[in-house]
C-alpha cells in the first residue's frame, strides 16, 4: 500500500484549528543540501547540472521527500506519498549513467491531482468514497510522463470531486485531506479545485505539478498562490484516465513555478490518445522554445473586469505598463455576454457530469458506480457532510438527459458565446491575445461563509475551450495576484510564450513566507 503524509489521515482535525507554530524550521529557512536555490532553478537548470555531474534525480527526489515530510504538515497539500519515488529517481540516474537519457522530464519529480489515475497509487477525488482503491491502469498523461523520464512524488490534495459537490464549499478542502493551506498567508484560501497542486508548487513541495480545470481550477489557484498555471485548449492533453466534471470543459494542465517548466510538461503531456478522439485534432507538439521577446511588435486586447478591487486594478494596471515596455500595442476590449455564458454554463455542467461521472465509474468496479449510490454514501459517512452539503450531486441527479434538447441548446449556446466573446475583439483589433487579472486577493478559508468570489476571467477560455496561461503579476499586501493571457483555439505555445516574455520583463512572483494570518 501507498505511504501516506500526515494529511491523509485525521480529516478532520486540522480543518477547525489554525496552524500552531511548533518546533521545526520556519519552512522558508529549511536547510538544503543542493548547494543551489532550488525554488529558483528552472528544469534546463536542473538538467544542465545532472548533466554535468553536479546533481543527481536521486539527490533532487530526495530533498523534495524531505521538504513534504518537514513543512507539507503545516500546508496539507500532499495527499499521498509515492513510496517507489526513489526507486523510480534511481533509474532515470541508471539510465543518464548509460547515455539514455529518456525524455523532457529526465529525474524531474512531479506530483499529480488525486483525480488522476495512477495505478500503483490510490485515485479518489479526495472522496472516502474511493479511499485506498486504485484505478487498473495509469491515466494517459501518466504514462506519458512515465515515458518522459518524470518521477512521480506522489498525490495532491483537491477540493473535493473538482468542487463540484455543494453551491456552499469550500474550496481546498476533502474529506480525506482535509484543508489545505495558502503557503503565503495561512489562514487564507489556495483556491482550487487543483489546490494542493498549485501549493505545492508554491511551497516546492515538487518541481511541477498537474493539475485539472473545468473552469478556473488551475487558473486561479495558481493566481491565488503566486506559480504560473496553463490551462490548454481541451483536446491538447488526453483526458483519458481522469476523474470528470465536464468532458466538454476539462482539460489537465501544468503547474509550474517558472513558464518554462510549464512548457516542457505540456509537450511532454502531449500525444494523440485513441481514448481521447479530440486529442487527434490536436496539432504536433508544441515547441518547448520560448522567447523573451515575444511581447515585442505583439498586439495584446487588456480587459478590464468590472467591480475590481482598487488594489488588484493598480496591480493589473502594472502588468499591462510592463507589456508596453516590453513593446507590445495594447488595445482596450470588452468581452460581451459574459452572463449569458455564466447562465448556461452550470446548467449544462450538471448533466455532463452525471453522464461522464458514470461513465468513468464503470471504469472502477471496486467503487460506488453511480451519483445514487454516491449520495446515500455521503449521507451516511461521518465526515463527508460534516462541514457542506451535496447540493450539486443531488441538482445533477435531476438534471436533463444530454440527449435532451433543452441540454443540448444549453451547451451550444454557452459554448458559441464563449468562442465569440474572445474571438471578436482578437480578430476586430487583430490581437495575438487578451490579458485579464485572474484573482482577487485570497479570502479567509471559512465553513460558514464558503468560497469567496472568484473574477470570472476564467470562463470564457473554460467554457470555448481555449487555452489560458496565468503568470505572477504582483501582491496585495502578502497576498499574490496574476495576470492572465488568453487567447484562440491551438495557441497555447504563443501564449505560452507571451507568458514567457512578460515574466522575463515582469519577475514578479516570491517565494511564500507562511505567515500565520495578515494583520487587521
Amino acid at each position: 500500500m501507498p505511504n501516506e503524509s500526515p494529511a491523509a489521515r485525521d480529516t478532520t482535525a486540522a480543518t477547525h484549528h489554525p496552524p500552531t507554530a511548533g518546533a521545526a524550521p520556519h519552512p522558508a529557512r529549511l536547510p538544503s543540501d543542493l548547494g543551489f536555490d532550488l525554488d529558483r532553478a528552472t528544469i534546463p537548470e536542473l538538467h544542465a547540472r545532472m548533466a554535468a555531474g553536479d546533481l543527481t534525480a536521486v539527490a533532487l527526489t530526495r530533498h523534495y521527500l524531505d521538504r513534504i515530510s518537514a513543512v507539507d504538515p503545516l500546508l496539507r497539500a500532499v495527499l499521498t506519498v509515492n513510496p517507489n519515488a526513489l526507486a523510480e529517481a534511481e533509474n532515470q540516474d541508471r539510465q543518464r549513467a548509460a547515455g539514455r537519457r529518456r525524455g523532457l522530464l529526465d529525474g524531474i519529480p512531479v506530483l499529480l491531482n488525486d483525480n488522476i489515475d495512477t495505478s500503483e497509487l490510490a485515485t479518489t477525488a479526495g472522496s472516502r468514497a474511493l479511499a485506498g482503491r486504485r484505478p487498473a491502469r495509469d491515466a494517459w498523461l501518466v504514462r506519458r510522463l512515465r515515458a518522459e523520464g518524470a518521477v512521480l512524488l506522489g498525490k495532491t490534495n483537491i477540493s473535493e470531486w473538482g468542487n463540484f459537490r455543494s453551491t456552499r464549499s469550500t474550496s481546498g478542502w476533502s474529506a480525506l485531506g482535509g484543508q489545505t493551506r495558502n503557503p503565503h498567508v495561512l489562514d487564507r484560501n489556495p483556491c482550487g479545485s487543483s489546490s494542493g497542486s498549485a501549493v505545492a508548487v508554491a511551497a516546492a513541495l515538487a518541481q511541477v505539478a498537474i493539475g485539472t480545470e473545468t473552469d478556473g481550477s488551475i487558473l486561479v489557484p495558481a493566481g491565488v498562490n503566486g506559480v504560473v498555471g496553463h490551462k490548454p485548449t481541451v483536446g491538447m492533453v488526453s483526458r483519458s484516465g481522469l476523474v470528470p466534471v465536464s468532458r466538454d470543459q476539462d482539460t489537465p494542465g501544468p503547474l509550474a513555478r517558472h513558464v518554462v517548466d510549464a512548457a516542457l510538461t505540456l509537450a511532454a503531456l502531449g500525444g494523440r490518445d485513441p481514448d481521447d478522439p479530440i486529442t487527434f485534432e490536436r496539432p504536433d507538439d508544441p515547441a518547448t522554445e520560448l522567447s523573451t521577446t515575444a511581447l515585442r511588435g505583439a498586439r495584446i486586447g487588456v480587459w478590464h473586469l468590472p467591480e475590481v478591487d482598487s488594489r488588484v486594478a493598480e496591480v493589473f494596471q502594472s502588468a499591462v505598463a510592463a507589456l508596453v515596455a516590453a513593446g507590445a500595442t495594447v488595445v482596450d476590449v470588452d468581452l460581451e455576454h459574459q452572463d449569458e455564458i455564466t447562465d448556461r454554463e452550470l446548467p449544462a455542467l450538471l448533466s455532463e457530469f452525471r453522464r461522464d461521472l458514470h461513465t468513468y465509474l464503470k471504469t472502477r468496479p471496486d467503487c460506488p458506480q453511480n451519483l445514487t449510490e454516491l449520495i446515500r454514501f455521503n449521507w451516511d459517512d461521518e465526515v463527508e457532510l460534516s462541514l457542506f452539503g451535496q447540493q450539486l450531486f443531488e441538482y445533477a441527479l435531476r438534471a436533463p438527459t444530454t440527449d435532451d434538447p433543452e441540454y443540448v441548446e444549453q451547451r451550444a449556446v454557452a459554448r458559441a458565446l464563449a468562442r465569440y466573446s474572445l474571438e471578436d475583439p482578437l480578430t476586430r483589433y487583430d490581437l495575438d491575445a487578451i490579458v485579464a487579472p485572474t484573482n482577487g486577493p485570497a479570502w479567509l478559508t471559512d465553513y460558514t461563509a464558503g468560497d469567496g468570489d472568484t473574477l470570472g476571467s476564467a470562463t470564457p477560455t473554460a467554457v470555448a475551450g481555449y487555452p489560458a496561461v496565468t503568470v505572477p503579476a504582483g501582491f496585495v499586501g502578502a497576498l499574490p495576484i496574476g495576470v492572465s493571457f488568453l487567447g484562440p483555439r491551438w495557441a497555447d505555445h504563443q501564449l505560452l510564450s507571451l507568458a514567457a516574455a512578460f515574466e522575463h520583463t515582469h519577475p514578479a512572483r516570491r517565494a511564500p513566507t507562511y505567515l500565520p494570518t495578515l494583520p487587521n
